[in-house]
Order: structure tokens, then sequence, then C-alpha cells
């Protein structure tokens, strides 16, 4: 499994399809979003003790959301990119795919470090994006334009998602 990672971090473009092609691989790519989530969410852990925040529950939060946020990604980039542009694959393909894809937010480590862990956070996330647009590309089986159009249409759904969610427990919170 590590291999795969690398190789997906790597942007080998054989490995995602390999994965693709491989339904055997599906728990294993969601264990990657499992352990990058753990390994980034222990970064924020380390910042939160550094700043005396409640870095548990932090973490906790973090990788319910990750793994939530994951399948919901997943969920649209597969309606996207077969509704809009008519490719093919089913949503285990994508699934497995876009779970290695996500290696290189594993950089999100860092994030505790003061002053440039943020960097090394935001270079993992694009890099990770720039791994989606590969992942959707060989799982959905069209060009990349179209690939670089689902993960784009797709990232600012899930942003609009994201800003909804978190005002509503914002407001949650304030009421309480």
């Amino acid at each position: 499994m590590i291999n795969k990672m690398i190789r997906a971090a790597m942007l080998d473009v054989s490995l995602y399809e390999e994965v693709e092609a491989d339904s055997s691989l599906t728990t294993e790519a969601i264990l990657v979003v499992v352990i990058v989530s753990l390994i980034s969410g222990i970064g924020g852990l380390l910042g939160g003790v550094l700043r005396g925040g409640h870095p548990i529950s932090g973490l906790l939060a973090s990788l319910l959301m990750t793994l939530v946020g994951y399948f919901v990604w997943v969920f649209v980039l597969y309606y996207v990119g077969t509704s809009l542009f008519h490719g093919t694959a089913d949503y285990g393909e994508v699934l497995r795919t876009t779970g290695y894809a996500y290696t290189p937010a594993i950089l999100g480590f860092f994030v505790f470090i003061p002053y440039l862990g943020w960097l090394a956070a935001l270079i993992g996330s694009v890099w990770a994006l720039i791994a989606g647009v590969i992942a959707v590309r060989q799982a959905l089986d069209f060009d990349t334009t179209k690939a670089i159009w689902t993960v784009l249409i797709g990232w600012v759904v899930m942003l609009v998602v994201s800003i909804l969610i978190g005002s509503a427990f914002g407001g949650m919170r304030m009421m309480f």
C-alpha cells in the first residue's frame, strides 16, 4: 500500500489505472484517506497542544469531516463526470482512484510548525488536487480538460457545502 501511495503522489498514471481496475482495492483506498487524515490530524493535534487548545476533539472532528467529505467529494465528482461530461465509470472506480489521490495531503502533518506549516499543508492540498485530476481522468476515461472541469466544478460545490455547514454549526454554537 505504501508503494502505491508513493506512486500516487508521484502522479503515476499507471497506478491510477491499476487502482481503477482492481475492485479489491476499495477498502485500501479508503484506508489511504484514513491514514492521511490521521497523520494530518496529528499535526493539527500538535499545533493545538502548542497553542493550548482542545486537540483531541479537533482531531476527532477533523477525521470525521475528512471521511464524510471524501465520500461526498467522490459522489460529486462521479455525478459531474458522468452527467455533464459523459465519463464512463462506476462510483467504486472514482472512489478508489480519488482515495489514492489524497496521498499528498499528508503534508498537512506539518501544519503545527509556526509560520511555515500552513504552506506545507497548502502545497499538499494543491498537489492532491492535481492528483485528483489525474485520478478522475483515469477513472472516468475522458480527457484532461474534462477532468479539470469536473474537479473544478466539484471543488466549487464542495466549497459551497463547506461554507453552508460551517455557517450552520457556527450559528448553532452562538445559540448555546
